[in-house]
């Protein structure tokens, strides 16, 4: 793995299709040519704010990027912690991995097609009037991503958890946590707390912060 060579930030893998593309939990992730398969990574400095919350940034910087080839921001809402939904259908996956002082950011987005037999709906950029170039949004992917890197170093976390929560789905969206020990909770959207985990309203009233779970819209 290049991470562990020594490779500075700001160089961007892409790949024309995957054979062994995966998302959350092992997850096999379609991989067919036309849509978006990249990895990048962040080198972790003293001072930086908790590296789990670069599945923020990674977040936004992807839905700023993918609601300018659309021409509208309304549709595109993230998931948490870092999906894009298209109208409630899928768009995208972002995965993270430490490796050393790196955090490695695999992203897949569906631009030419999406896959049709997932446990959720799913869509495409193209599916939605829009078919960009893979290299072409990769670009402007790259120097959004670059940007908003820059704010969370120099700012922190709090930009960052605004923008999100202005391009969540609303307060008071239904939700399912699947939990890692295979339990699951249901609850309303109630934001994110101070370093970025999920705050759930449950139906008694009081909230639960989740810090790792698959989420999925009731």
């Amino acid at each position: 793995m290049l991470a562990g060579t020594g490779v500075g930030e700001g160089l961007w893998l892409r790949a024309e299709r995957q054979t062994g593309g995966r998302g959350r939990q092992g997850r096999a992730w379609s991989s067919p040519e036309g849509n978006l398969y990249v990895s990048t990574l962040v080198r972790l400095r003293p001072g930086d704010p908790q590296p789990a919350t670069l599945a923020l940034v990674a977040a936004i910087a992807l839905e700023e990027v993918a609601s300018a080839y659309l021409g509208r921001s309304g549709p595109v809402r993230i998931k948490w912690p870092n999906d894009l939904l298209l109208d409630g259908a899928k768009l995208s996956g972002i995965l993270l991995e430490r490796a050393g002082d790196a955090v490695v950011i695999g992203i897949g987005v569906n631009l030419a097609q999406y896959p049709a037999d997932l446990d959720r709906p799913a869509t495409s950029l193209a599916a939605n009037g829009a078919a960009p170039d893979p290299a072409d949004f990769l670009e402007t992917l790259a120097a959004a991503f670059g940007r908003w890197l820059g704010i969370w170093r120099v700012e922190g976390l709090a930009p960052i958890r605004a923008r999100w929560l202005d391009r969540a789905h609303p307060a008071g969206t239904a939700l399912t946590a699947r939990l890692p020990d295979g339990s699951a909770t249901d609850g309303l959207f109630a934001g994110l707390d101070g370093e970025g985990a999920l705050i759930l309203r449950l139906a008694d009233g009081a909230t639960r912060v989740i810090h790792a779970a698959d989420i999925f819209l009731i």
